[in-house]
């Protein structure tokens, strides 16, 4: 069974959308389908079906949740230093071809959105840049053809 690095933050909202699921989205799906229960035919009931698909997906999600928080592995970020790129680290990136910056901190995958800066520790820019320092060149496969990098900054925060 593999840990699963992520952010305080992160396992935060693990637990909270948990705690949703099990306090307001379970007991709502459960009524739901006591209520389309008492509609009678249940072979061709679109609301019982509907909600025992919901019913589905919630407990599906449920179990998904209470892995992943029994496998986390907190990782602080702030109590990390260095150069070297590594989970939980914010590196400021310079395109080697248009000279644009951008800036991203390496978190759990189910942590990540690139718009706001979260990138995640298996995507292929994160992986590259696992292990470089300042001023290291990386080279990154994506599905838009290959581009490179320059690592401006390693900051820890």
């Amino acid at each position: 069974m593999d840990k699963l690095p992520m952010t305080a933050e992160g396992l935060k909202s693990l637990e909270d959308e948990l705690k949703r699921l099990r306090g307001e989205e379970r007991p709502a799906v459960i009524k739901a389908i006591e209520v389309a229960r008492e509609h009678g035919d249940l072979s061709e009931n679109a609301e019982y079906h509907a909600a025992r698909d919901r019913q589905s997906f919630i407990e599906g999600r449920l179990a998904e949740l209470e892995d992943m928080i029994s496998r986390a592995d907190v990782i602080d970020p702030k109590a990390l230093s260095g150069k070297i790129v590594r989970f939980g680290a914010t590196v400021k990136l310079a395109d080697e071809d248009t000279d644009e910056e951008s800036t991203y901190q390496i978190v759990g995958s189910h942590e990540a959105d690139v718009d706001s800066g979260r990138l995640s520790l298996t995507s292929p820019l994160a992986r590259a840049l696992i292990g470089k320092t300042v001023s290291d060149s990386v080279e990154v496969t994506t599905p838009g053809g290959s581009k490179s990098y320059e690592v401006l900054k390693v900051t820890f925060k």
